[in-house]
């Protein structure tokens, strides 16, 4: 399948800020499974390139003048294979994605929630969370915002891709799977489903496997991965600090079309 991807975010600050830093996540890296055919950034200025400790593409934006709006414009072409491969070529142990977060650290309710279902670390037991989290959590936008823990999503029986990420990866922890938060782009018919989207790696039978909750599928045909971390923070697309500016809007826009119909 070959996709054609734009995402804009723009940040617009009530005063002028003086400076300020942005770390963007926005370049997927190719693998067996995506082929990366043409991609760019927009930013106001070049940006330094690297490579963040979890192996991704890492752009830093640095602007050292005053400014009341930045604009970063992602797009390009892909193509999606039938590989399921999702290869890793970075040097860290499986194991660092083992550790809890803030955002995933696990609730009461969430050891609760996982105890009916099992505690055997298998394949089966992954199926069984996969399916009874999203009948347990709703997807439901609006009713939680990026600072959103998997205890406080679950509780509220509500929530996006995100949250349904958190509480997936907070179980697997507890069953002692390594897992890991992947942000990317997912491909729908329906023009009224988000374009941003989140999943989840797991670790076992040395490899990792994805697994996304919301369209109950393990068998990614649709979706482009841009990065992977231990929660949402380690993998979202824009995050910074800035000096001064005030209270700030932020507004994206993200769109995914296929081009091989």
């Amino acid at each position: 399948m070959r996709l054609s991807i734009e995402h804009l975010t723009t940040y617009r600050y009530d005063h002028e800020a003086r400076h300020s830093t942005q770390y963007v996540r926005l370049t997927p890296r190719p693998s067996p499974r995506q082929r990366i055919l043409s991609w760019q950034l927009e930013m106001p200025q070049t940006p330094l390139v690297s490579s963040d400790g979890f192996g991704n593409i890492l752009h830093v934006l640095t602007l050292d003048q005053p400014h009341s709006s930045i604009s970063i414009l992602a797009r390009g072409e892909v193509e999606i294979t039938d590989d399921d491969r999702e290869q890793d070529d970075s040097s860290l142990s499986p194991l660092v994605y083992s550790r809890h977060t803030r955002l995933t650290r696990p609730s009461s309710a969430i050891r609760s929630f996982l105890a009916e279902l099992g505690d055997s670390a298998d394949e089966a037991t992954l199926e069984r969370l996969m399916a009874a989290l999203l009948a347990r959590m709703a997807y439901t936008p609006g009713m939680t915002h990026a600072g959103s823990s998997a205890g406080e999503a679950f509780a509220g029986g509500h929530g996006v891709c995100q949250d349904h990420t958190h509480v997936f990866l907070a179980c697997c922890r507890l069953l002692g799977l390594p897992a890991r938060y992947v942000s990317g782009y997912l491909y729908s018919e329906d023009q009224e489903h988000v374009a941003s989207h989140a999943w989840a790696e797991v670790w076992f039978q040395d490899a990792w496997h994805s697994y996304d909750v919301v369209n109950q599928t393990r068998q990614l045909r649709q979706h482009l991965k841009l990065a992977v971390g231990l929660d949402y923070l380690d993998a979202c697309p824009v995050r910074g600090v800035r000096y001064g500016g005030g209270p700030e809007s932020m507004h994206a826009t993200a769109t995914v079309e296929r081009l091989d119909q």
